[in-house]
């Protein structure tokens, strides 16, 4: 299915790109999330007339990323949690577990934001992550866990 995207999507394209896409991908998560719509005459006549509004849109949204990211950068998050004897977590650190601390300290991040490359943090000290503010903006941050 050919798509026009309405945002930059990563590892796709950037707006306005046509694209080709698995139908399934389109419909279950590009379309739903408003990141693109079907590449049809109208839809593309449509986009061409918002065009500007959109990049401005688009703009405004990454300074927004850019100046969160300037806050987060370096940052260092303190997280309690139930561990043995050997620093071995009882349970797991999740994304949520990351979002919740960072809305505590005053800061607004999605956990679908959070990455975690190695899968949930399940043993104590410090961890490096990274947090993906938009498609061009991912600051590291410090997760220290530690025995609650």
């Amino acid at each position: 299915m050919q798509v026009i995207l309405m945002e930059k999507v990563t590892n796709l394209g950037k707006l306005g790109d046509i694209v080709k896409v698995k139908d399934g991908y389109a419909r279950n998560f590009l379309i739903p999330t408003k990141k693109a719509k079907r590449a049809t005459a109208a839809n593309i006549a449509e986009f061409e007339e918002k065009r500007a509004h959109l990049e401005q849109a688009q703009q405004e949204i990454l300074a927004a990323a850019q100046d969160l990211a300037a806050k987060l950068e370096g940052l260092s998050v303190q997280i309690a949690h139930n561990a043995g004897v050997d620093g071995k977590l009882f349970g797991s650190v999740t994304n949520a577990d990351i979002a919740t601390a960072l809305k505590e300290l005053g800061y607004e991040v999605e956990k679908t934001s959070v990455r975690l490359p190695e899968g949930p943090i399940k043993q104590t000290g410090d961890h490096s992550i990274t947090v993906a503010l938009h498609a061009d903006v991912t600051p590291t941050i410090i997760v220290t866990v530690s025995a609650a």
